[in-house]
């Protein structure tokens, strides 16, 4: 039986282990926190009742437990995340205002890519997205030209949660997601059609660091009736690229 009397872990030790649970899931039941954290029922539900009370947790209509945006937020206050943004906000600005739409900084944390800033227009699409929320990688711009550069085992951990689908048009089997990360890998770019929100799309580019590695993504969220318009693409290019220089970035050139 799950935590039997012999567990001497001390609280903070019971807490983390519920933290571990998540690992890999988006959401998780009651039952499953304590069989992961290796507790009892009795102990799981009392723990987790004053992680949803914090608001390190968030208990949804079917019953099941997602970790709660209070987390995020603290995650996203984190010396490597705060400098991030600190770099980025000029160009995420100009993005703003060439666009008007949502602007978004997110990092790739599990399965799930964390929102460090969000920059509004007045008459944005609407969208789910906030600072400190956590959304699907296969369903978002950001999310998929993370997990496209991400190592082999992020994809494979993704494949055995079961992606949802969250629109009909999201794409979730192996064969339609490896073709669609071969071509963000050779385009540079990722771009999802109401994929996760009706009548809105996203176009995403990669952020690298001094030594080439993609830490973050940047993206546009716009109205579908925009799709068409260059200067989307081209802005979140210029952006991702600005962004890269700031923080050391030098692309070869042949």
């Amino acid at each position: 039986m799950a935590g039997g009397g012999g567990d001497r872990r001390s609280v903070a030790r019971k807490v983390f282990a519920i933290a571990d649970a998540f690992t890999g899931r988006e959401e998780l039941s009651l039952s499953e926190i304590a069989g992961r954290a290796n507790l009892p029922l009795s102990t799981a539900h009392r723990l987790v009742a004053e992680w949803v009370e914090w608001g390190g947790l968030e208990r949804g209509d079917d019953g099941n437990y997602r970790v709660g945006v209070r987390v995020w937020r603290l995650g996203v206050r984190q010396p490597t995340a705060m400098r991030l943004r600190r770099v980025a906000m000029p160009y995420l600005e100009d993005l703003l205002e060439s666009t008007h739409e949502h602007v978004h900084l997110a990092i790739r944390d599990g399965l799930g890519a964390t929102y460090l800033e969000r920059l509004s227009g007045p008459a944005a699409v609407p969208a789910i997205s906030d600072i400190g929320s956590r959304l699907p990688l296969h369903a978002t711009g950001v999310g998929l030209v993370l997990l496209s550069y991400a190592p082999p085992e992020v994809f494979e951990e993704l494949l055995a949660s079961g992606p949802r689908a969250y629109q009909p048009g999201t794409i979730t089997d192996e064969r339609g997601l490896r073709r669609r990360m071969a071509e963000i890998r050779s385009t540079g770019i990722a771009t999802t059609v109401e994929e996760l929100t009706p009548g809105a799309f996203s176009i995403a580019a990669p952020v690298r660091d001094a030594t080439g590695e993609v830490l973050a993504a940047v993206s546009i969220v716009a109205h579908v009736e925009r799709l068409a318009e260059p200067q989307i693409s081209l802005g979140v290019r210029m952006a991702a690229r600005g962004i890269s220089s700031a923080l050391g970035y030098r692309a070869h050139v042949d």
